[in-house]
């Protein structure tokens, strides 16, 4: 325990990762404001009613073009000072959410322009998160990363929370249809500004890349990008424990899709529960207060059992969760089971973030977490579009529930095997300190 808040004092002591943390949660918060207008408007419009295969087509729409663009992001994530990427990202997106909310106030939010514009704006929010990630070593030392990561991560997550629950209380306010989801859209649009001046106080070379081409025109960068992501990919493949890493958490979030997808549906007003959408929000808390848990513990469980046991180990508890508090299918044991796979989605995050900071050189950091990014989203798509077949209307299925507990199980077993092979040809972890 004194080592754990001896550390936490040290991470924090650290101006650079304060400065961090400003973007981190000013964004992430404008993130859980925005998403929430957008489901709100999406999901749970009284006038509207919305079936699996609507919301596998609406996490498709918004999620594959980010999916596409995003290794060649993370090549100018390593070309350009990542502080003026902060900068001028968070600009863009207010620009854009303001147009958003304009249009879906006008047209709704099916309409082409609307959609279009959702899904540059949620791009642009997995780009800044990238670079939130590729810049953190740059601020804080190797052994203390997984603190680091454990209270970036998380408290970045209960930003968004707040965020979401804070819509609930706009919603309120500004009423449940489309201009009332779109006001709310402007209110995260004004804090995405202020993050973007929380950006400006960084250094301009504090978050890297080591060796920016900072004079370099935007053709003559474009033009080595295909390259960029060949040799991002290569490095990750060299890297054992980078590369199992992210095929679990891929895996992982592939489950974690499909389990939300069903929970979403649940919670409309066509589903099961019957609940709505502040049911929803009630369960997307529970699974933030999980995750400051997980944030918690993986420090110090990190330190006896390393991270890759450790994301051995949550992936079995994520099995046994799903069928124990899945299958009643009652409000009560969803939270229940939304706190532990809150934990363990959290937990699984902290310790991928660390192995791939710690086994990746910094030229390519940031590739490497786009295309962290992109395969987040490819899975959670891959799931949505499972869903469409596999979940009915109401979002009850025993079907469902088996196939995630199965698949953590498979994932776990796989992973672990695969890392005690390898434990006598890789280089120990580092001890955290």
């Amino acid at each position: 325990m004194t080592t754990d808040r001896h550390e936490l004092r040290e991470v924090v002591a650290s101006r650079g990762f304060r400065g961090l943390m400003a973007v981190r949660l000013s964004g992430q918060f404008a993130d859980g404001l925005f998403q929430a207008a957008l489901f709100s408007a999406v999901f749970f419009n009284p006038e509207r009613a919305t079936s699996a295969g609507e919301a596998a087509g609406a996490f498709a729409t918004l999620l594959l073009p980010y999916s596409l663009v995003g290794p060649f992001a993370g090549v100018f994530l390593d070309r350009w000072r990542r502080q003026r990427v902060l900068v001028n990202a968070n600009f863009v997106r207010a620009a854009i959410v303001v147009a958003f909310a304009t249009l879906l106030a006008l047209q709704g939010p099916t309409s082409p322009p609307v959609v279009g514009l959702a899904l540059v704006a949620i791009s642009a929010n997995r780009f800044v998160l990238a670079g939130l990630s590729a810049g953190l070593p740059h601020v804080v030392p190797a052994p203390q990363l997984v603190t680091a990561n454990s209270v970036s991560t998380t408290l970045g997550a209960a930003a968004a929370a707040i965020g979401g629950s804070a819509a609930l209380g706009l919603r309120a306010v500004f009423g449940s249809g489309d201009v009332g989801a779109a006001d709310t859209a402007l209110v995260a649009a004004g804090i995405y500004v202020a993050s973007a001046l929380l950006s400006r106080r960084l250094g301009r070379d504090e978050l890297g890349p080591t060796h920016a081409h900072v004079h370099e025109r935007l053709l003559v960068a474009m033009g080595g990008v295909a390259r960029g992501v060949l040799q991002g990919a290569q490095h990750v493949r060299e890297r054992g424990p980078a590369a199992r890493a992210l095929a679990a958490i891929t895996a992982h979030r592939f489950f974690y899709g499909l389990s939300f997808v069903g929970a979403l549906l649940l919670y409309t007003d066509q589903g099961a529960l019957h609940r709505g959408f502040a049911g929803l929000g009630q369960v997307v808390v529970v699974s933030v207060v999980g995750g400051v848990l997980a944030a918690i513990v993986t420090p110090r469980v990190t330190r006896r059992l390393g991270t890759q046991r450790w994301v051995a180990v949550v992936f079995a508890v994520a099995a046994v969760i799903e069928v124990a508090f899945g299958t009643p299918y009652t409000h009560w044991a969803f939270l229940v089971a939304a706190f532990f796979l809150g934990f363990v989605a959290q937990a699984s995050k902290i310790c991928v973030d660390t192995l791939i900071q710690e086994t990746t050189e910094d030229d390519f950091r940031g590739r490497v977490f786009s295309f962290y990014d992109t395969l987040f989203n490819l899975s959670f798509v891959s799931a949505g579009l499972a869903s469409a077949f596999l979940l009915p209307p109401n979002g009850k299925s025993y079907l469902v529930i088996a196939i995630v507990a199965v698949g953590y199980a498979v994932t776990s077993l796989a992973y672990a095997a695969s890392t005690a092979r390898r434990a006598g040809s890789e280089p120990p972890e580092p001890v955290m300190a």
